[in-house]
């Protein structure tokens, strides 16, 4: 979860161009966990709440790294402030990650058999076409895809 924004915290330059943004999905994060979970499974309460964080740290990743829209101060400070994943974007910087949902899903330890999980293995060599991943709700997260 992000910080709380005070007046003790200065902001980098070009904060302003991504803070409507931010807040956005800061809002929609606080609307999601306070959600009513009634006639859900378990995990699958926490599925939007995966899905905005992923949205929020590729948001940053992409201003940064594909369209280069804000600088590396900017950038360390959205890391550092926690608006967005380091360890999920680091994954993402990788060959074979470009397009992972969350980090549960490689994390073998979570998983039967010590393998990864079902979202990442290629649409053209599943046996279901329609799946959907335990840990994020995510319907396929493979590179080739």
């Amino acid at each position: 979860m992000p910080k709380i924004k005070t007046s003790r915290v200065t902001y980098p330059e070009g904060w302003e161009l991504i803070e409507p943004t931010i807040r956005e999905l800061d809002a929609k994060m606080r609307e999601a966990e306070n959600d009513p979970h009634d006639g859900k499974r378990k995990c699958e309460a926490l599925w939007p709440i995966f899905r905005i964080s992923h949205q929020r740290s590729r948001y940053i990743y992409d201003l940064y790294y594909r369209r280069k829209e804000i600088s590396q101060k900017l950038y360390e400070f959205c890391l550092d402030q926690g608006y967005a994943d380091r360890n999920l974007i680091a994954k993402w910087k990788k060959p074979g990650y470009e397009r992972l949902c969350c980090l549960r899903c490689i994390q073998t330890r979570d998983h039967n058999f010590a393998t990864t999980c079902v979202c990442r293995v290629p649409k053209h060599l599943r046996e279901e076409q329609v799946i959907e991943c335990v840990h994020c709700g995510c319907k396929g997260c493979a590179s080739g895809d």
